[in-house]
This record gives C-alpha cells, sequence and structure tokens, in this order.
C-alpha cells in the first residue's frame, strides 16, 4: 500500500494513485492498519487499511458536511454525540457551536486517536483536550447499547456501509432505531453514507433504513478530492427537515452561535440539497 503510491481504492474494481513524499507513522492496532503519510498534493493524509480517511487540505469539505447541517437544523444543541471521528476533526466542528456544552466523542481505536493527537493537529486543533469534550475508548454499539443519557445531535463519522463488518453493524435498523431513541424529542442524527454511485444498493438501504425510523431525511453529495469519489451524507430528524431552512436561517445560525467555516453556507446548503433528476425521490 505505501511506499511510492497510496493505491486508493474508490469502487469495487476502481483505484487512484497518490505520491508518498514521506510515511510518518506506520503500525497496526488491535483493529486496523494506521498509516499516516506526507502526499505530493493532498498534504498530510490518513490512512486506515489501506483507504484514505482524511486529507489536509480538503479535510474540512467533509467535516463541515457532516456536522453543520445537522447542528443548524437542531434550535440548541447542547448536547453531541459522536461515534467514531478518531482523528478529532468532527470533535472541532462541533465545538464551534457555543451552544454546545457536552460533546462525547466514542471510538473502538485508541491508537487512532494517540496518533492523531501527536501527527494530526491541525485536525483536531486541541478539541481533545477541550473542557466540554469527553473522550470513550469503546465499541460504538456496545456504548449505545448501555447509554440512559439523551442527546440533541448524533453524529456518526465511521468507515462506510460496505465498510468492516464491525461498522456495517451500527448502520443496521435495529441500531438506528436504537440511536432514535436516544435522541431527544427534536434530534438530529447526521451520517457520512460512503459513494452512492461505487455502492448504489447500499446507499439505498441505509437511506431506507433512515426513512423508517425519522421523520424527515435530506441526502446530498459532496466531492471530496482525496477520496476521488463524490461522498454522500444522510441528515435524519425527527422534526424539521433540512429543505425547511433558508439560505438566511444557516447563515444567521452560524453567526449567532460563533461558528467560523470554509465550506458551508445556506447557499452551498440549498445548492446540495438540490439533487439531479435521477435521485429527486430522495427529497423530502
Amino acid at each position: 500500500m505505501l511506499g511510492v503510491n497510496v493505491v486508493q481504492a474508490i469502487g469495487r474494481s476502481t483505484y487512484m494513485l497518490i505520491r508518498v513524499k514521506g510515511v510518518l507513522v506506520s503500525k497496526k492496532s488491535r483493529y486496523q492498519q494506521i498509516d499516516v503519510v506526507d502526499t505530493e498534493e493532498f498534504g498530510r493524509v490518513l490512512v486506515l487499511d489501506g483507504l484514505v480517511q482524511s486529507a489536509e487540505v480538503d479535510e474540512f469539505y467533509y467535516h463541515e458536511s457532516l456536522v453543520h447541517p445537522a447542528m443548524i437544523l437542531h434550535p440548541n444543541p447542547q448536547k453531541v454525540l459522536i461515534l467514531g471521528g478518531g482523528e478529532g476533526a468532527t470533535l472541532r466542528e462541533v465545538l464551534k457551536h457555543n451552544t454546545v456544552e457536552r460533546a462525547v466523542m466514542v471510538d473502538i481505536d485508541e491508537e487512532v486517536v494517540k496518533v492523531s493527537r501527536d501527527y494530526l493537529t491541525s485536525w483536531h486543533s486541541g478539541a481533545f483536550d477541550n473542557p466540554r469534550s469527553t473522550i470513550v475508548i469503546e465499541d460504538g454499539r456496545t456504548f449505545v447499547e448501555g447509554l440512559k443519557e439523551r442527546f440533541d445531535v448524533i453524529v456518526m463519522d465511521l468507515t462506510d456501509p460496505y465498510g468492516p463488518e464491525i461498522a456495517q453493524a451500527l448502520y443496521r435498523e435495529e441500531f438506528i432505531e436504537r440511536l432514535h431513541e436516544v435522541l431527544t424529542d427534536d434530534g438530529v442524527l447526521s451520517t457520512q453514507a460512503g459513494t452512492s454511485f461505487f455502492y448504489p444498493e447500499e446507499y439505498d438501504e441505509l437511506h431506507r433504513t433512515l426513512s423508517k425510523a425519522f421523520k424527515k431525511v435530506a441526502s446530498f453529495s459532496v466531492w471530496i478530492p482525496s477520496f476521488g469519489y463524490s461522498c454522500n451524507f444522510i441528515v435524519a430528524s425527527k422534526t424539521k427537515g433540512l429543505s425547511e431552512i433558508t439560505e438566511d436561517e444557516v447563515d444567521r445560525t452560524l453567526k449567532v452561535r460563533g461558528v467560523t467555516t470554509k465550506f458551508i453556507s445556506g447557499k452551498v446548503i440549498r445548492a446540495l440539497l438540490d439533487l439531479p433528476r435521477y435521485r429527486k425521490y430522495y427529497v423530502e
């Protein structure tokens, strides 16, 4: 996988080569192979089991898209649960909202968190040590099944729905129903959903599962250059739909909460929700 290139799998039989300048970390944890490399075009990159998880130059495309639409949709998100997100960037974006009093990040792999602390400082920007943060090293499913606490927003920053078996279990109907129970009455869930172009059946199944559990479901996709594909995101809500929020409301909410962004804005969210014809049946 490493050496001259990262061989990035995009689909079942489609690959992209990323030129590597140097290897900073290469180690095997209990769960996966962890590599941190410096590349020619994407800067520093976190690679897990041979797949690019996050790249320095475009990570904000992904993390802002995953976090802010869901956070904006909730009127007052005070308690947020993050499943996965070991590099800390999702936590960083959540904490930008001054309404947040408690953010719990649950990741199964302590080694990813340790490596991220040391080598991905621009990703987490100190979020791990923020007094509002709680970092839990545990299987997300086990953690959620034992929860008595409820959250306003849940963000699923996991590997793809068609990825390793340990992650697939967190996309299944019974677990999604449990997440619905854990959310407050006006709760919102956000998840990345892989690529619907290369894995349409798996994406459609996840969308159907979320639509069964939640009143409002919105989907959109964002081109992530270092992934080599357009990454899908799904925002599910118990009450209000993402399409019901105006551009001005988005921008005003971000400003009032003290959130600065490089990618997401009211206009961008509106444009992302304007799906192509072959996906129109997913509009709320």
